[in-house]
């Protein structure tokens, strides 16, 4: 039987692979998304309902503009029969027409069906989004692609992280 976190990895593997068909293993049919948007860099609806509606603004709108994703969940995974869970998020990903990376944070409260697991709800919160240059990328991928994924403990987010000012500053706010 499938559970939240298997739920939550389909979601990531989707968003993060343009793989939008992967939303059924993800969310419930009548799902709803909200979106807390605390910068400019970045828009999204504040609202959204039902999973081919999720898949559009999460997975197929997102991978017109960037690539090279990858959202890592920082800290425990859900527990087993959990139905609701929170966990702040890290993306690391480059803009398709620039180049430039884009690192940003924030946390995500999930809550799943008690038969299924699908997610029922999700809210984002998008603390910040920020975008570095071209130049930066190369090491910004590299890194994000030695973390553990998409489950990261906080203390692994320091392992050969890139000397980037920006970075650095977003891995001290993940490590609160």
């Amino acid at each position: 039987m499938a559970t939240l976190k298997d739920s939550i990895e389909s979601y990531i593997l989707a968003k993060d692979g343009n793989r939008p068909h992967r939303m059924t293993d993800a969310f419930a049919p009548d799902a709803s998304l909200a979106m807390t948007v605390k910068t400019a860099a970045i828009a999204f609806p504040q609202e959204t309902q039902g999973r081919d509606a999720i898949a559009a603004v999460l997975v197929s709108d997102f991978a017109l503009k960037y690539e090279n994703v990858y959202t890592f969940c920082v800290g425990a995974m859900p527990e087993h029969g959990q139905r609701e869970f929170s966990c702040d998020w890290l993306v690391c990903m480059t803009e398709k027409t620039t180049g430039a990376a884009r690192v940003g944070y924030g946390r995500y409260d999930w809550t799943g069906e008690a038969h299924t697991a699908h997610v029922t709800q999700l809210h984002i919160t998008i603390e910040e989004m920020e975008t570095l240059p071209a130049t930066s990328a190369g090491s910004v991928l590299r890194w994000a692609s030695s973390l553990p994924y998409p489950w990261c403990e906080r203390a692994a987010l320091n392992r050969d992280a890139p000397g980037n000012a920006i970075l650095r500053r977003i891995i001290e706010q993940l490590k609160r």
